[in-house]
């Protein structure tokens, strides 16, 4: 499903307003093509004016946005039908290219949404259904659930992170990883193996991190920020091709993060 640019894409979470539109647009006037949104985030509109102002063909470009996060009120069906023509309207779109189940916080939150989507995909509405932060056990459910396969699960992965087993899960499937806070939300400056192939290619850190999750078949990285620069800069990771000795050294790292980890999440 994804290939080529759109395994790099804008992740926008906190970009809003004025600002947030122009740092979008200048993405996709960049050479950006996956641009991931989000209900919760409160910025599809500007998103969709950003899509609208950018020199660049809509079907140029490959969308998500997500619905039905556990911090949004009791899902139920006409909540979440609702929900998804919300951001049709916010996005000023008429097809999204992906729609995830975004973050649920229990079994019966799945049971009831992911049909919905499952259905707009069917209707011809949206092209990919995609789920975000499920674990194992709610991907087998989601398989009991509806007679599609899942194209995109979005969860956290980075150096730091590695998602082996999850990856190996995925391994049989054609289920795309996209990977959300890509860069540890900074941690990979501080880890010096990272920073010594940094120096061998002569690039940043962000790029390392990011060519290394390219470097993995069938996974994206949607990494986010508000600065023209560093999105450019995070770009480049699209031209960055690591050696097997630099990928067998990042993946020898030891050290364990998690940005997102709720008390209530059971990885």
């Amino acid at each position: 499903m994804l290939e080529g640019e759109t395994r790099l894409g804008l992740g926008t979470y906190t970009l809003t307003d004025a600002d947030g539109v122009e740092t979008i647009k200048a993405a996709i006037e960049h050479g950006y093509r996956h641009i991931d949104t989000a209900r919760l985030y409160g910025n599809e509109a500007e998103v969709g004016e950003a899509i609208a102002a950018a020199d660049v063909d809509r079907d140029d470009l490959f969308v998500a946005t997500k619905v039905a996060h556990f911090e949004e009120p009791e899902k139920t069906t006409g909540y979440v039908e609702r929900a998804i023509d919300e951001s049709f309207e916010k996005l000023g779109l008429d097809r999204i290219d992906l729609l995830y189940h975004h973050w649920p916080r229990e079994q019966d939150d799945i049971e009831t949404v992911l049909p919905v989507l499952a259905d707009r995909v069917a209707d011809g509405q949206v092209d990919n259904l995609g789920v975000s932060n499920y674990t194992v056990d709610d991907l087998e459910l989601a398989d009991e659930l509806i007679d599609r396969p899942i194209d995109a699960l979005q969860v956290e992965m980075h150096p730091l992170l590695q998602q082996d087993d999850l990856r190996a899960f995925l391994a049989d499937t054609d289920t795309d990883l996209v990977a959300y806070s890509p860069l540890a939300q900074g941690e990979v400056f501080d880890v010096d193996v990272i920073s010594e192939v940094a120096a061998k290619h002569s690039v940043s850190e962000p790029v390392v991190s990011l060519a290394w999750l390219l470097s993995k078949e069938g996974v994206t990285a949607i990494p986010r920020t508000s600065s023209v620069d560093h999105l450019r800069d995070n770009f480049g990771a699209l031209d960055v091709e690591l050696d097997a000795e630099d990928v067998e050294r990042i993946d020898a790292i030891e050290r364990t993060h998690r940005c997102e980890d709720p008390d209530w999440m059971t990885w």
